[in-house]
């Protein structure tokens, strides 16, 4: 119930990477370098077999075991992609493009997934296959859906797959999961609204648009708490109102941006269906339109109830179980891994990365720390599943 040694030995060089790629940022699917970087390790480990452009510009690398000779082959993710945000902390590491950091961590999960690569090909004691998948667009654009329908999963004939991202707050050393639902839904919801514009002096010659939006965005709240069960958590979060240039015009038209978060598809329809008539209905009823779009969809991430087992199990051995908490409450962040788990049996574990400033902030840093946790959990959890 530790981690691996070997892992304390090379810690400052999977550390090194890490760094690395934190200093050199990249956005949803233009991650050339990070893949690159990605692609030139695995080959330098003697990975069998490095594949680069699925999904674009996601990496695979298949590391056959020597065991045994089972077709059996299991899939651990990580994500490469960084967010647009400003990095607020001067680090000798810092990111080096302006307007882009890793605020979520994406650097510390391909880094620890790179250390399990080394040892697997270095060791090879397993019964099987397996495929380390590195994944860009987790933020933005879906790529986990787009890796999958590039036909990865059969492509390499991945029987399970298994994802893990870290969490602040949750001690170094410590993981976290639970079966079923463990993450929401995401849509991004847009709200185009038209009214009729004018000068401001004259507000009754006008249909206006910040009127209707601001009514609308009153309504939505009001959603949340009157037109569901409450027994399944629901976010609808408005977080652009864009309208207007100048202080002496009504515009003519108005948008709304957020993003609608639930935990049961039934759940999400139905409010897709509610937030659309509400919109339309408030714009009409004072002589306007609105137009309601739900762009780039994540479903819930559900995990399967056998993997989560088997991942609470492996994390175990590295932390051992006081330190796993295997029923964690759902959490209302999104991630696109969910594709993978519609497509195979798996599951997303969390893993702490100490007091840190939270996911998506501008003086987040990955805990260097978490590594070899990271690391061992890969390598036991892919042991465990290809054991012979």
């Amino acid at each position: 119930m530790t981690v691996i040694n070997r892992f304390a030995d090379f810690h400052d060089e999977i550390k090194a990477w890490r760094q690395d790629i934190h200093a050199h940022p990249e956005l949803s699917f233009d991650v050339e370098r990070t893949a690159g970087f990605v692609a030139d390790k695995l080959t330098s480990f003697g990975v069998d077999e490095v594949v680069t452009g699925i999904g674009r510009t996601g990496v695979v690398g298949i590391i056959r075991g020597n065991k045994g000779d089972s077709s059996k082959c299991v899939g651990l993710r990580a994500d490469m992609d960084a967010l647009p945000i400003q990095e607020a902390v001067e680090r000798p590491y810092g990111s080096r493009v302006d307007g882009k950091m890793h605020a979520c961590g994406h650097d510390g999960h391909s880094a620890m997934l790179l250390g399990a690569a080394k040892y697997l090909a270095e060791t090879r004691n397993f019964d099987g296959s397996v495929a380390v998948i590195f994944q860009p667009a987790e933020e933005d654009g879906g790529g986990g859906k787009v890796m999958v329908d590039d036909g990865m999963m059969e492509r390499f004939d991945i029987s399970e797959v298994y994802g893990m991202h870290n969490m602040p707050d949750l001690p170094v050393g410590e993981f976290a999961i639970r079966p079923g639902p463990l993450l929401a839904s995401a849509d991004d919801l847009k709200i185009h609204i038209t009214g009729r514009g004018g000068h401001a002096a004259r507000p009754s010659d006008c249909i206006d648009p910040i009127v209707i939006g601001t009514e609308i965005v009153q309504a939505l709240h009001t959603l949340v708490s009157r037109a569901r069960d409450p027994m399944h958590p629901v976010v609808i979060s408005i977080t652009q109102f864009h309208a207007g240039d100048t202080s002496n015009v009504i515009p003519q038209t108005a948008f709304l941006n957020g993003t609608l978060r639930t935990m049961d598809n039934a759940v999400r329809e139905h409010l897709q269906e509610r937030i659309t008539a509400t919109a339309v209905e408030i714009a009409t009823r004072h002589g306007g339109s609105a137009q309601v779009e739900f762009l780039q969809p994540y479903p819930a991430t559900v995990n399967h109830a056998d993997q989560t087992v088997i991942a609470g199990d492996a994390a175990s051995l590295v932390a051992g179980e006081a330190r796993v908490n295997r029923n964690i409450s759902a959490k209302m962040g999104a991630e696109d891994f969910s594709y993978m788990l519609l497509a195979r049996p798996g599951a997303f574990i969390l893993i702490g990365n100490g007091d840190s400033a939270g996911l998506h902030h501008p003086e987040y840093d990955f805990n260097d720390e978490a590594i070899p946790f990271g690391c061992s959990y890969w390598v036991r959890l892919a042991e465990m599943r290809l054991a012979g």
